[in-house]
């Protein structure tokens, strides 16, 4: 019989005292065989792994394969693959560059294993579960993926990585492995290997590198192209931290002394070297696409510079030519080098068709050679007044009202007056920017306002909109929400001062254009390897703004163009919206416009070639000033005539709101005079020449047609004494508005 329900006397004496539950637990003696097994199997597979896995030769990635950039129509744009690499013995390298390496990428690199099994694990398990990208890996196995593997995430990969860096680690001195990784690594510029970088960024062979510039060097091992401060100086700040993580590692390790870390200062790298291949527009084209790719992650850097891949382009060679005969018929021929102030400038541009999101043209500069960063993708110029119609559209697309409760419409009246305090609900702002000369307007409706660019106008319409709309609408129009100044704006923003690029800004201004659907935009029609196409990320289209908000806003933007601060475009011959601007202290001068068929926004930007600056740009040209309706919209007029010769005259279809005018008749071809978008600043200042010149604004010739229900200026309540915090007026630096002497008074983000 059985001692318990259910079991048998065996059963009692096999596992004596376990009853109920506890019998379905298994012993410590099964856990333990089971243990042991798995350990067992493991250790197995690691013995048969590093017996089956050799060290394999140099890979073909060590002598990378060039690139194909091919043209929208397939004729060849650039290539790229011209391997830069000289070896050199770890003698030559500065004991302090190599340990600016280790603390950049492995501290213990001397002390430790060839591999980290725990970061390893992590790497595998993001990679399996598609996470993206992670190393973790020792020296050791980034020198086994860069000089033996490839650059695919893989498990296969990592496996053999993990095999090949034990056995190496046996074979060789870590001294040997450290010299493999130092020429095999990829800095940026083109440069395989320390001595490559140390020419490429310094001009100098890599024993002369100063422990400053070798933790330089290091710091781009992390992110070549990213932390390449010529490049993209937008990313300083993070260079800057990466650069000086890698010093504090150094004194951590007490390879560095701390007071000579502390009197350590930035090696600000020479100027790139383009390789003539990419000189002219290619360097500028090619390297746009290699960050569309690696950014849109439709391939890593690594991946990308191993080579081997044919990638078509939307870029179409007859409107790329047409760009940059353009910019140098109206622009460059006009400079004359003797004059300081004409070597400061520079342009941007960018064109995309706003049906389908592609980009047809950039211009990046006058030569990649010459100037390396890219006009049209650098993030670091304020776009001033092109940024008002967002603000517009968001208070149409939001029905914002006036603080007296009036719907904001383009026939909405607003108080002109110079310098006339923002309020919100009867309380000040501490925001009171000036307009173009100092010109008081008194009552001017939204369209006027457009027209002339009125500051007081726009800075009280931010606020009846509110900030934070504002900036939703434009993160929806296509600006980054990331993107410098945006974020810190506050009140400000009303009047331009965050610092999207220049195809960014074409990228909202396409969205206009395409009644407020949008599809992202893209430099890649195609990419192939081997003949296998590889695939791209779906661009679906969507509604960034309701179509009646894009057309109102293109309703007044037309009126600009028509008879406001941007006539010069009228000298395309086809209907047109845009907008002027101008930039802090006229560092800048953007026209942003569209037909259509075609959104194109172009900047003038100055910048000291030496120093790299940022540079006011008066009197170059021998001009007293360049604003938005003077060279930029010249330049657009040309370009958008060229780029749309042969093609039927479209006029916009528009479902605008109430009291938008109607639109204006269709150009006939003919070139006004244009009236440019400002003129010199009244207010003194060391960089403002004096001028005796009258106001270069023209009133606005072609107000709107449809009266406005109630024309009503909004009221103007007492202001309190203390400004409000719900709207902080944030500067472009991030500083609170300092008052009357502040360069909102001078030119208020300009036109």
């Amino acid at each position: 019989m059985s001692d318990e329900p259910g079991g048998t006397a065996q059963d009692t004496a096999a596992r004596p005292g376990r009853t109920g539950w506890r019998r379905v637990i298994p012993t410590w003696r099964t856990v333990l065989t089971t243990v042991v097994l798995l350990l067992l199997l493991i250790v197995g597979a690691l013995a048969a792994g590093y017996l089956l896995v050799d060290i394999p030769p140099a890979n073909s990635a060590a002598k990378a394969q060039s690139n194909v950039y091919l043209y929208s129509d397939g004729s060849e744009l650039a290539r790229d693959g011209d391997v830069n690499r000289e070896n050199v013995s770890l003698s030559q390298v500065p004991k302090t560059t190599q340990q600016a390496v280790l603390a950049a990428e492995d501290r213990d690199f001397y002390s430790e294993s060839a591999v980290d099994p725990a970061a390893m694990v992590r790497a595998g398990w993001n990679t399996v579960t598609g996470k993206g990208k992670q190393s973790g890996s020792t020296i050791t196995q980034q020198y086994v993926k860069n000089y033996y593997l490839g650059q695919e995430q893989t498990v296969t990969r990592k496996a053999k990585e993990f095999f090949i860096a034990i056995k190496l680690d046996r074979e060789e001195s870590k001294d040997d492995i450290l010299e493999g990784y130092l020429n095999s690594s990829y800095y940026g510029r083109n440069a395989y290997g320390i001595q490559a970088a140390a020419q490429a960024y310094y001009g100098k062979n890599s024993e002369q590198l100063t422990t400053a510039q070798g933790a330089y060097l290091a710091t781009l091992l992390n992110s070549p192209s990213a932390y390449d401060v010529t490049a993209h100086p937008e990313n300083k700040r993070r260079a800057l931290a990466r650069w000086n993580y890698v010093l504090d590692g150094m004194v951590k390790k007490k390879w560095l002394d701390r007071d000579a870390r502390e009197r350590m200062k930035f090696p600000e790298p020479g100027p790139v070297k383009a390789g003539a291949g990419l000189s002219g527009q290619r360097g500028y084209l090619v390297e746009a696409v290699k960050d569309y790719l690696t950014g849109h992650k439709i391939l890593d850097e690594d991946t990308l510079r191993a080579g081997g891949y044919r990638i078509t382009t939307t870029f179409e060679k007859s409107r790329q030519d047409a760009f940059v005969d353009a910019v140098d018929s109206r622009l460059m021929d006009r400079l004359d080098r003797s004059r300081t102030v004409d070597t400061y400038v520079r342009a941007g541009g960018a064109s995309i068709d706003p049906a389908t999101g592609r980009v047809v043209a950039m211009y990046g500069g006058i030569d990649y050679a010459k100037q390396y960063v890219n006009g049209a993708t650098r993030r670091d110029y304020q776009v001033g007044s092109t940024f008002k119609p967002i603000v517009l559209a968001s208070a149409v697309q939001n029905r914002s009202t006036t603080q007296d409760g009036v719907p904001i419409t383009p026939g909405t009246v607003y108080d002109g007056t110079n310098k006339r305090m923002a309020v919100n609900h009867g309380r000040s702002t501490g925001f009171a920017p000036a307009n173009e000369d100092d010109r008081s307007y008194g009552p001017i409706t939204v369209t006027e306002a457009t027209d002339k660019s009125v500051n007081a106008v726009y800075a009280q319409m931010g606020i009846d909109v509110g900030p934070r709309k504002v900036k939703d609408t434009a993160v929806d129009l296509g600006i980054p929400a990331n993107t410098p100044s945006l974020s810190s704006s506050e009140g400000a923003i009303s009047l331009g001062t965050a610092t999207p690029s220049v195809l960014e800004m074409t990228q909202v201004y396409a969205g206009f254009a395409h009644h407020g659907r949008q599809r992202p935009y893209t430099l890649v029609d195609k990419i192939t390897k081997s003949g296998e196409d590889l695939p791209l990320p779906e661009r679906a289209e969507h509604t960034a703004l309701d179509r009646g908000a894009a057309d109102t806003t293109t309703s007044v933007l037309r009126s600009v163009v028509d008879g406001g601060t941007g006539t010069a475009a009228l000298a395309a011959g086809r209907p047109a919206a845009g907008k002027t601007g101008t930039a802090e202290a006229d560092k800048a001068a953007w026209f942003a416009g569209y037909t259509p068929e075609l959104a194109t926004v172009v900047a003038v930007l100055g910048q000291n070639p030496q120093s790299a600056a940022q540079e006011p740009l008066y009197g170059a040209a021998g001009l007293p000033r360049i604003n938005g309706g003077g060279f930029p919209a010249e330049i657009w007029a040309d370009y958008t005539a060229a780029a749309l010769e042969g093609r039927p005259v479209t006029d916009f279809d528009l479902r605008a709101g109430p009291g938008a005018g109607a639109p204006p008749p269709s150009p006939s071809g003919a070139s006004p005079e244009p009236t440019g978008d400002s003129a010199p600043p009244t207010t003194a200042g060391p960089s403002t020449p004096p001028s005796s010149e009258p106001p270069t604004e023209a009133p606005s010739t072609a107000p709107p047609t449809d009266e406005p229900p109630s024309p009503t200026v909004p009221g103007e309540p007492t202001p309190t004494e203390e400004p409000t915090e719900d709207f902080p007026t944030v500067g472009p630096q991030g500083a609170a508005y300092p008052g009357r002497r502040s360069w909102w008074e001078a030119d208020g983000g300009g036109q």
